[in-house]
């Protein structure tokens, strides 16, 4: 069982609501819109992707790592590593 399986039903709406974001803003480009318009559609949506990243390296952190961390050695340092990667990969996003 992953760490987000209760909130999984939330994180599927969220990111529907998000696949609804970017339709609109491609609709937009297609109609000619202005583009501070666009863009500021488009940091919308980046902003809600990161939300739904954090929440989910939150759940990974509280139950994959913490539950690797309790049983100890190679699971554990390898959890930690999963981790740092992820938070290194969303820090230069």
């Amino acid at each position: 069982m992953q760490g987000y399986t209760q909130d999984k039903d939330a994180y599927l709406k969220r990111l529907r609501r998000i696949e609804g974001q970017v339709r609109g803003i491609a609709k937009m480009v297609e109609d000619d819109k202005y583009c501070i318009d666009v863009l500021t559609q488009v940091s919308a949506a980046t902003k809600a992707l990161e939300a739904v990243a954090l929440g989910l390296l939150d759940e990974h952190l509280r139950h994959c790592v913490a539950q690797a961390a309790a049983t100890g050695g190679e699971v554990a340092e390898q959890k930690v590593a999963e981790a740092s990667a992820a938070i290194a990969r969303l820090v230069k996003s």
